[in-house]
């Protein structure tokens, strides 16, 4: 990137942010943007600073409370730009006070698929429920989107009423716990006046439209009795007493029937004739008439006599498995995973009738062509969302809504007694504006009243000596002169003189204490408490501003994971903890020019690189506790050893070969699939998280210590890059497993990568004998790997989707050319088997409906990305298998020869993709366009792999879009800045004017109004935004 470039670039970031960034995060907004760094050291500046000071033209610095603020400087040529982006509401913050605590990290995600976002039902949420919460697709179900609301009397569509998921009566659901919110469009023309209601004083079609969205939910039917509460708990509505009267006569909606479904069957040795089963007239059992995943009609089914039933026993133990798997478990899992934990057999009948677990659990479906694939949901507990130990007078803590919010370490005296702050929106913005309240109302009182007798737990005002701010406080310990208190907004304690003691007025009793504690995840550790442990999480964490992960909502402390992205690598606090605790002294130490006898190669990847293990008193320490860990697992049975909560860098076990073995968690597909590294084998696998086991508690301590057994290395003289598979599998063959071979380390490097030459025999440790020299001497040493000159650029780079300014008004499609095909549904593979057929189209609401939608990708007005919100769990689901499959495959080759305009699969950054081919370079890279993401990416042809049949199932996701109510045109740079940062990333609400069909999924486009209404007050229609950019500054060239 040229530096004329690189400056516009910088200038675009800082104008999109009229408050100022912070110089901490710049690189991140910076890169968000450009895919790049700021190259300051490049350009010979020794930091970030000096290089913006070099450039006053572009960056205005100034200093706040400690913090260096970045600005755009504004020109003549930049200052309609300034004026544009000075009418973007914010949040009002008083001057003078320290901003560092306002400022927002980057959120760097576990996962790029996974969903981290929440969405509405509504544009603005109704008076009844007020108190909802916000729908998260991961890790509970999405909502639908055609929750359409009384005023506005959308009819649904009947395809929508009758999708079934397969949910029995008296079970809990995952959105019963959630109010329905209405739909009450502001901005735009009245609405249609609804329609009169039926006798009875209901509406009849909306009730009828709700009755058929619970029935979705329940495809094995619903007793009548138990409808209303049903009802009420989806809707926060009671059910109309004549709507069920009126409910005989909706045949088109349900399908009464007086024959029940019974859970329990009749004994089998006194058989019951279904016909003389017991019913109850007063209690009819209801189902849906249609169901589109299935011809056969779902009407209950009585059980045999000789069904099998589940005794007391297994179904305590069931929900004890289900308690620890709170995002479902596959019910294919179930005998495996029952097996381990109790040691007894699983009753296999009960899979093929899982109507079965009714009772226990909640059976989904989530691929509607595969009825063997079910996810089990036990029941929940209630969210428990307060944190601390309030006083009566202020009310609790709540956890922020955000998956990765801010926080501020305060202190951190052990990994179990960590005290920090929230930063934003109701936590550090809210404390400012009350502090600033507290110093002007005590400056104005002529004679502050003292607090009266203080004692311990009473709460007090203290004025921040040498300076005008007033904080509160609660007394700890009183003494005779002094007293000890407890600042419990900032997180830490001082003695101080009793006449520093003011009386706390009422009114500022009404925010929560903003000092909170929390424990680091995976850091349970033995006391007395490491001294090294302590010191590097004090070193790394106290002080900043950091991200959190909150695990586990509902303990107290709740516990977190703590990611520092100021860096150009994103640090997993907890990880590098726990490297803390490891024995240097356990490991065979390295030197140049060494041999090693005995050495073990565990792997050898693709690149190259080969894990080895050297004899050492770790490696010896390490096996013995893995033996005992063997012992133990045999011995115990119960569930606590089960994996419930996995994140990024956790430390645990599973199975190599059929032994336990250490294990650390790299990457989240989801909430069941992970990639995971053996960390003492050097190997990756892809698993489900229910093969994971946690180190049992009596051996946690003496393993940690322990450091990684695998050591990466190199072969000298040859180098890591792209190697041939034969030349991997020669390799493979002949060290992997070894015990006979011995190295000799010619050089180590900065990144820590050891270069050695590796001898597979016992003779000569010369280096003609080594397998470096046998390899380099071979036609199996090539280097097919990607030209690094001449290499053409390709022509997506300037699509829409990877650039903020289009060169024309008219998007061009994901693949130009690619609808030659006399049949759009069919696709030939490129490996020469049967056509593949494509997955059917996704199914749109009609003009003036809306949807609720998650924007992955934004360009500009004229082109950008939705998935629609209410399939957003399946495509997790999908991309986890996809996952499972295809790493299993990875060593499979892939096709020879690649065909522009057809649909693989693709490995993009650690996770598969359903992708279409766009262009077939010379150079071995692939131009491809991820179908369920609208992404453009270039990748080797080697990470392609057929798109097999069971990944054809769900529609593809990805929805070309245009936004309504503006006049389309040549989006300028400022424009398309503005308009990514309020939808990309983002959870919105669509309204749909058109639909754009065509024969070709990925040819299809919408155009629709985008409404935010993440607050409370108003809704945000995103078209009037982008109106207030003059037509004579959108167009210039």
């Amino acid at each position: 990137m040229s530096d004329d470039l690189m400056k516009k670039m910088l200038r675009a970031v800082l104008q999109a942010n009229k408050n100022g960034v912070s110089i901490t995060r710049l690189q991140g907004e910076y890169r968000s943007l450009t895919g790049e760094f700021i190259p300051d050291r490049k350009l010979g500046y020794p930091s970030l600073e000096c290089f913006l000071r070099s450039i006053p033209s572009v960056v205005r610095m100034e200093n706040r409370m400690g913090e260096i603020m970045c600005f755009a400087a504004v020109c003549q040529e930049t200052a309609h730009i300034a004026q544009l982006v000075a009418r973007q509401k914010s949040s009002k913050r008083a001057p003078g006070r320290s901003q560092m605590l306002n400022c927002r990290m980057r959120s760097k995600l576990a996962s790029n698929f996974v969903f981290y976002g929440r969405s509405r039902l509504s544009l603005s949420q109704s008076a009844s429920s007020e108190n909802g919460s916000f729908l998260n697709v991961f890790p509970r179900w999405p909502t639908k989107y055609n929750a359409l609301s009384d005023q506005n009397d959308i009819p649904l569509t009947p395809e929508s009423l009758h999708i079934k998921s397969v949910i029995e009566a008296g079970c809990y659901h995952p959105l019963s716990s959630f109010p329905a919110l209405s739909i009450t469009i502001s901005n735009v023309p009245p609405p249609p006046t609804p329609k009169a209601l039926q006798p009875g004083g209901y509406n009849p079609q909306v009730v009828q439209s709700r009755i058929s969205e619970v029935l979705k939910k329940y495809c094995s039917g619903l007793w009548l009795s138990k409808l209303p509460s049903v009802y009420r708990d989806m809707y926060n509505q009671d059910l109309p007493g004549q709507a069920v009267i009126d409910l005989e006569n909706w045949t088109h909606i349900c399908s009464p029937t007086t024959t029940p479904f019974s859970p329990t069957p009749p004994s089998p040795t006194s058989p019951t004739p279904p016909s003389l089963i017991p019913t109850s007239p007063t209690s009819p059992f209801l189902t849906s008439p249609t169901w589109m995943a299935s011809p056969t009609p779902t009407t209950p089914i009585p059980l045999s006599p000789t069904a099998v039933s589940i005794p007391v026993e297994g179904c305590l133990r069931l929900k004890e498995l289900l308690s620890k798997y709170s995002h479902g478990l596959w019910a294919h899992a179930l005998p495996k995973l029952y097996q381990e934990t109790f040691k007894v057999p699983f009753p296999e009948d009960i899979l093929a009738n899982l109507s079965l677990l009714l009772d226990i659990c909640t059976v989904e479906y989530p691929m509607a062509d595969n009825k063997k694939k079910a996810i089990l949901y036990g029941p929940t507990t209630e969210y428990k969302a307060k944190v601390g130990t309030p006083t009566p007078m202020v009310p609790p803590l709540l956890l922020p809504k955000e998956e990765f919010p801010s926080v501020l370490v305060v202190e951190a005296s052990s990994t179990d007694q960590i005290i920090l702050r929230y930063i934003g929106e109701g936590y550090s913005q809210a404390l400012e504006t009350m502090e600033e309240s507290m110093s002007t109302v005590y400056s104005q009182l002529s004679a502050p009243r003292l607090l009266p007798f203080p004692s311990a737990g009473k709460l007090a005002a203290v004025k921040v000596e040498g300076g005008e701010e007033v904080v509160r406080a609660q007394v700890c310990e009183v003494m005779t002169d002094k007293v000890k208190v407890y600042y419990v907004d900032h997180g830490f304690s001082e003695v101080l003189s009793r006449t520093k003691l003011l009386e706390l007025q009422k009114d500022f009793l009404k925010l929560p204490f903003q000092a909170t504690t929390c424990t680091l995840a995976g850091n349970q550790v033995q006391l007395p408490f490491p001294l090294s442990l302590l010191s590097t999480l004090e070193s790394l964490a106290v002080g900043k501003i950091l991200l959190v992960e909150l695990l586990q909502h509902d303990a107290d402390p709740p516990q977190v994971v703590l990611y520092d992205t100021s860096h150009d690598d994103e640090v997993n606090i907890n990880a590098v903890c726990l490297k803390a605790l490891q024995d240097k002294a356990m490991e065979n130490p390295l030197q140049v020019n060494s041999t090693y006898m005995n050495v073990s190669v565990t792997n050898v990847c693709s690149d190259g690189t080969i894990f080895c293990q050297l004899p050492s008193r770790g490696r010896v320490k390490l096996n013995e506790i893995l033996d005992k860990i063997e012992a133990f697992f045999i011995t115990q049975v119960t569930s606590e050893s089960l994996v419930s909560t996995p994140f990024c860098g956790k430390c645990c076990l599973a199975r190599y070969k059929g032994r336990w073995s250490r294990v650390e968690i790299t990457n989240l597909h989801g909430s069941r699939v992970l990639d995971i590294k053996f960390v003492d084998l050097g190997v990756p696998a892809s698993v489900e998280v229910i093969e994971l086991r946690e180190i049992p508690p009596p051996f946690l301590h003496e393993l940690m210590v322990i450091p990684p057994q695998a050591i990466k290395c190199c072969l000298a003289e040859l180098e890591v890059g792209v190697w041939t598979p034969e030349a991997v599998l020669w390799l493979r063959g002949a060290v992997v497993n070894s015990m006979d071979c011995s190295m000799k380390i010619s050089m180590l490097d900065e990144a820590k990568l050891v270069h050695i030459y590796l001898f597979i025999s016992k003779g000569s440790q010369d280096v003609t004998n080594s397998v470096n020299h046998q390899m380099a001497t071979s036609g199996l040493w090539k280097q097919p790997g990607p030209q690094k000159d001449g290499l053409p650029t390709p022509s997506f780079l300037d699509s829409p989707a990877c650039s903020p300014i289009p060169v024309s008004t008219n998007t061009p499609s994901p693949l130009d050319g690619a609808g030659d095909a006399s049949n759009p549904t069919l696709v030939t593979s490129a490996w020469g088997e049967k056509q593949l057929v494509l997955p059917p189209l996704l199914e749109l609401p009609q003009a003036g409906q809306n949807m609720d939608v998650y924007v992955s990708v934004a360009c500009h007005p004229g082109h950008f990305v939705l998935q629609p919100w209410q399939d957003l769990y399946k495509l997790v689901v999908l991309m986890g298998e996809m996952v499972l499959y295809y790493n299993q495959r990875e060593e499979t080759p892939g096709p020879g020869d690649v065909q522009k305009g057809e649909v693989y699969a693709a490995k993009v950054d650690h996770n598969w993709h359903r992708v279409l081919v766009n262009r077939v370079l010379s150079s071995g890279l692939v131009s491809v366009y991820e179908l369920d993401y609208g992404k453009h990416e270039l990748v080797s042809c080697t990470l392609l792999q057929p798109l097999i049949e069971s990944f054809r199932q769900l529609p593809f996701q990805g929805i070309t879009a245009q936004l309504a109510g503006v006049e389309q045109r040549v989006w300028s740079e400022a424009a398309s800045i503005v308009f990514r940062n309020h939808v990309e990333k983002k959870p919105l609400v669509a309204q749909v004017e058109c639909v754009v069909e065509a024969e070709l999924p990925w040819d299809r486009k919408v155009i629709v109004y985008l409404v935010d209404t993440s607050r409370e007050e108003t809704d945000i229609w995103v078209h009037n935004i982008m109106a207030d950019f003059p037509e004579e500054q959108s167009t210039a060239a």
